[in-house]
């Protein structure tokens, strides 16, 4: 008589869910957002594929809990895209200022910042953060082109929070929020939805 292997969660597993978050981690790090699998974090976790999607349903949501930032970036920015493409660029500027500007969630922002723009994380950047957390938010802010807009307002948000936090170049870190949004927003605006050459 043959016993069946059990499926999903390991017998006396504690913390299987911080199992399974460390064993994306590990693989997102390594593989990159395109070469990890939901199978494959499963198997180095020892659970079943079905309680990863349990626990985080997609692989995208695997990849945004993986990166222990203090709040997920797309409901962030959902306020800003439910009210449409006029003015977004100031209240998308407005909402990631307020968010970086608080003491409270700044340490692991820029802890977030440098990991993820490091020399094994740049890929994950190109690969996982920009195409699955900031891109679908910022395509539903533009009226046409959105493959050349996404990473130009894109750009202009990383480098300038860059800059602001992590270098902390003094004439933009202390600069006043509200004077970065009134400079900075009509430049993403103009991303978002001014005529591109």
């Amino acid at each position: 008589m043959s016993v069946r292997p059990s499926r999903g969660r390991r017998p006396g597993a504690p913390d299987t869910r911080a199992d399974v978050l460390a064993a994306a981690r590990a693989s997102f790090a390594e593989k990159g957002f395109r070469g990890t699998t939901i199978r494959a974090v499963a198997a180095a976790a020892g659970v079943d594929p079905a309680l990863v999607h349990h626990y985080f349903r997609t692989k995208d949501d695997l990849f945004v809990a993986a990166l222990e930032l203090p709040m997920d970036p797309r409901q962030l920015f959902a306020p800003v895209v439910a009210q449409g493409p006029d003015g977004a660029g100031e209240r998308l500027l407005r909402t990631a200022l307020s968010v970086w500007d608080d003491p409270a969630v700044q340490p692991q922002l820029l802890a977030v910042a440098r990991s993820i723009l490091s020399e094994d994380g740049g890929r994950l950047l190109k690969e996982g953060f920009l195409p699955v957390v900031i891109g679908p938010v910022l395509a539903a802010l533009t009226r046409d082109r959105p493959e050349e807009r996404v990473p130009l307002v894109a750009t202009q948000v990383i480098g300038l929070i860059v800059a602001r936090y992590v270098i902390a170049v003094p004439a933009v870190a202390e600069l006043p929020a509200e004077d970065l949004v009134a400079r900075v927003g009509p430049v993403l605006q103009h991303y978002l939805t001014g005529d591109l050459p």
